[in-house]
């Protein structure tokens, strides 16, 4: 590893995401360069890389809020909206924490009479731009990073419900179909909405293929559909296959 290499893990470690643009800029090179310096810093498990930069590599603490916000900002809202159209009016939703399902409350304010619990104040805020719908709010513990709502009241009160669809985001599947987060009393409510959705649909972009996370969420054979931008390994898809679970790709916009 060299001075530069150093120093770009350190910047990656300090801000949680560093931009290819950005650090060609601070260290007056090409982003070629740049390129190479983060592929041999991932080969090596220390950064992870995303579209437009990376960010440290960990299986004990996921990327910093305000970085997963931008991170794959374009695909999340291409899986947002190919997901988003797959949801009729009036249907009941479970949504949970993610900067994915972030996204895929936006892109469902075009609906009417929606019925949302949700665990996430920033999908509540955003949900309740459409008189139409019917918000609904879990009890808990607010996370102040990231408006998250988890805890023992907050699985109590998901248990109450029973919905047409439960959506959720994740911050790993593993290549044997393990679904992998960090934080385990947020895994402990999406496995509530697991338990009380009619169908799971499962929102991941390209990102979360293989990457590592300590707590165990369940397992792609649990999900009736899964939405991404890229075409999966195929071990992933044999194991959607072998559930008749449905595979939809978002691909480019035109």
């Amino acid at each position: 590893m060299n001075k530069r290499q150093e120093e770009i893990l350190q910047l990656a470690q300090h801000q949680g995401f560093v931009s290819i643009e950005a650090l060609a800029q601070a260290f007056c090179v090409t982003t070629q360069t740049i390129r190479r310096d983060i592929n041999e810093l991932c080969n090596q498990q220390l950064l992870t890389r995303y579209h437009g930069g990376a960010a440290p590599a960990s299986s004990v603490e996921n990327v910093d809020y305000s970085a997963r916000k931008v991170l794959c900002l374009d695909e999340k809202r291409r899986i947002a909206a190919l997901l988003a159209s797959h949801i009729p009016d009036r249907a009941s939703l479970f949504i949970n924490l993610g900067t994915t399902t972030e996204e895929i409350a936006k892109a469902l304010l075009d609906h009417v009479g929606l019925r949302v619990i949700t665990n996430n104040l920033n999908v509540a805020a955003a949900l309740c731009d459409n008189p139409s719908f019917e918000v609904i709010i879990a009890g808990g513990v607010v996370r102040q990073r990231d408006r998250g709502i988890t805890g023992e009241a907050t699985i109590d009160f998901i248990r109450q419900f029973k919905v047409d669809f439960g959506i959720i985001g994740i911050s790993s599947i593993d290549e044997d179909g393990a679904l992998l987060d960090f934080d385990y009393r947020e895994v402990r409510v999406a496995q509530a909405i697991i338990e009380n959705s009619r169908q799971l649909l499962l929102a991941a972009d390209h990102s979360k293929f293989g990457r590592s996370a300590l707590v165990r969420l369940g397992h792609l054979s649990q999900v009736d559909a899964l939405y991404t931008d890229q075409m999966p390994s195929s071990a992933i898809t044999a194991i959607l296959d072998e559930n008749h679970a449905a595979l939809h790709l978002a691909g480019p916009a035109p």
